[in-house]
């Protein structure tokens, strides 16, 4: 889970490194560096802590090399330090790597290298690469100009696990190769440069024409040209794609953290994702996936497989899809999912939700449902991402880059377009009346205005975080829908402020968690459901009655049952409320961690998208 940035081209390469870095450090921050090729020698200047830090080490101004490699890390193996930190060199100084993944058998092939003479500096996976390239490049006979692409591709072959890497190397210093392995790789085009990085906002400012690397490819990069290969050295053609992103999208606006931003996004990025699916008088339009009625009549169950907040999104829109379809639903965590052998078959649709398109576990998931023969449909907020290309089917949240590390606008992005999917579904199978559909369009529609409305209630919530931010154990409790929001609420205050809380489903209360309820302490209830309002009053009263302060989230007229503070939200279908009713609750950890003076956008030992295991 870190991030990489490579640039080959006629402009001095360490400038736009780090401009890079900097829009990758969500992706890891505890190091970070830079190679370039100066005069046929490889510079290699790194360091501990965060990507600023590179503008304070000696002659990095100095660097005037138009090819380099740079990477920003998050530590999966050796702990943070400056000899940990990538760049990695081979024992000659000849290479210089970068590498987002895990080497699964980097201590087999640390084993292999030392009984060859080799010595490393780090506790790393990724050292064992640039020397593996260095053993394959000596072997070579051959000198010719594709020396050092068979060297990497040997050393690809060695190597078990995922990776994206970038390797530059003293003795081709016209030459980059690039290659990936289940991480994420891009590579921007302009003129006569390239850029490569992990990620498409990263570079999204210099071009927005990019070539999306498959599992396996390998890649020559020279200023004005550029060769693609297979997994066999076999040379292949690819696509220029044009990414439609607006690279300012990447900035915060004026706002003081990129969370904030991104949650006053919502209502555009909610009313992006229905786009032209839903319109009044029409059928819902998904013509990129076309599913039939056929097909969707002989399935026996629904899969809805994901990690963190993304899993919360697919349990948010569960009761829905079931609710309008008539199909069982099974919400099940991607990393669970993929080791229990799962009773699924061709009768079975599974779905898996990624912000990034890039989540390892989910996108094994998805290929062990395939080998199965279940049919799969992502949801990715990412064109060209890694699952989307591995799926029978692709449709797409339109929430624009998401920076922050604590997931918010992705999540409203999720349960919107999960919902619409329902009432697709639903209209291919006649299995809900015509008014309950119209009437959810409807509803749909308007959620935009509504999540407009509620932040304006900004200030409330801010308030009363001020009251509670020193506390160390908070307490969502909901039913229905509300506890599926309640799980996400749970996972956001924890993310970024710290706090240890835990949801749990109101009626569970009396059956242990209330021993744990004592004076002062803060519980949250969310009441958005109509016929469960007077059941979760009661529970909440529970609390209230054993000294907890309450801080409410309701669309419901209730009494004030001595609530120390009440957010009254919008109407909708308590079907659509999670869509709703986390806006409070992302607002509410987004001000205590302002409270405590934590760095809210790059939380402690999480990264943004999860590429390993």
């Amino acid at each position: 889970m870190c991030g990489i940035v490579g640039y080959i081209g006629h402009q001095k390469a360490c400038p736009i490194l780090i401009d890079g870095l900097l829009k990758l450090e969500y992706r890891g921050y505890d190091s970070a560096g830079v190679s370039t090729i100066e005069n046929n020698y490889i510079s290699n200047m790194k360091d501990m802590g965060r990507v600023k830090n590179l503008y304070n080490l000696d002659g990095i101004n100095d660097l005037e090399g138009s090819i380099g490699i740079a990477h920003t890390r998050w530590a999966t193996h050796g702990k943070p330090s400056k000899e940990n930190s990538h760049p990695h060199m081979d024992n000659s100084n000849t290479f210089s790597v970068v590498h987002n993944g895990i080497i699964e058998n980097y201590q087999e092939l640390r084993s292999f290298l030392t009984s060859n003479g080799y010595t490393f500096k780090s506790a790393t996976d990724t050292e064992v690469i640039p020397n593996l390239v260095h053993y394959y490049f000596n072997k070579d006979v051959n000198n010719d100009n594709k020396k050092f692409l068979r060297a990497v591709h040997s050393a690809c072959m060695d190597l078990k696990g995922s990776y994206a890497i970038e390797i530059i190397c003293s003795e081709f210093p016209d030459c980059m190769i690039v290659a990936r392995k289940d991480s994420p790789l891009v590579i921007g085009v302009g003129e006569k440069e390239k850029f490569i990085s992990s990620d498409i906002p990263a570079i999204l400012s210099f071009t927005k024409n990019f070539y999306l690397l498959n599992d396996g490819d390998i890649v020559q990069l020279h200023t004005d040209s550029i060769y693609f290969y297979d997994k066999n050295l076999t040379p292949i053609s690819k696509d220029l794609k044009n990414i439609e992103w607006d690279a300012s999208a990447a900035e915060k606006d004026g706002y003081e953290d990129y969370m904030l931003k991104e949650i006053y996004e919502q209502p555009r990025s909610v009313r992006e994702t229905i786009g032209s699916t839903i319109k009044a008088g029409s059928l819902v339009n998904f013509s990129e996936i076309n599913i039939s009625k056929e097909y969707l009549s002989n399935i026996n169950n629904i899969y809805i497989v994901a990690c963190g907040t993304a899993m919360y999104a697919g349990l948010s829109a569960k009761s829905l899809i079931e609710n309008l379809c008539k199909l069982p639903v099974c919400i099940d965590i991607a990393s669970e999912f993929r080791y229990r052998n799962p009773i699924i078959d061709e009768k079975t649709l599974c779905i898996y939700v990624t912000q990034s398109g890039e989540t390892a576990d989910t996108i094994a998931a998805l290929k062990l449902a395939k080998s199965k023969g279940a049919k799969t449909l992502a949801i990715s907020n990412v064109i060209g991402s890694s699952i989307t290309r591995e799926a029978d089917y692709t449709i797409y949240t339109h929430a624009g880059p998401e920076i922050a590390v604590a997931s918010t606008k992705a999540f409203t992005a999720q349960v919107t377009l999960l919902s619409v999917l329902a009432i697709y579904f639903a209209e291919i199978l006649g299995s809900a009346s015509n008014e309950r559909i119209n009437t959810l369009k409807t509803e749909i529609l308007s959620l935009p205005s509504k999540i407009e409305q509620i932040l304006e209630l900004s200030e409330e919530v801010k308030s009363f975080a001020h009251k509670v931010y020193t506390e160390h154990d908070i307490f969502f409790l909901g039913r229905g829908t509300d506890y599926a929001v309640s799980m996400e609420g749970s996972l956001k205050l924890k993310e970024i402020s710290y706090i240890h809380s835990e949801a749990y489903a109101a009626g569970e209360l009396k059956h242990g968690p209330i021993a744990l309820i004592e004076n002062g302490i803060t519980v949250i209830g969310i009441i958005t459901s109509p016929n469960l309002v007077e059941k979760t009053v009661s529970n909440i009263q529970e609390v209230i009655t054993r000294g907890a302060k309450t801080f409410i989230i309701t669309s419901e007229d209730i009494e004030n049952h001595n609530y120390d503070k009440v957010i009254k939200i919008p109407k909708t279908d308590s079907m659509l409320s999670p869509i709703l009713s986390v806006i409070p609750l992302q607002l509410f950890a987004y001000y205590i961690s302002k409270e405590k003076g934590l760095d809210v956008d790059k939380p402690r030992n999480l990264a943004k998208s999860v590429t390993v295991e």
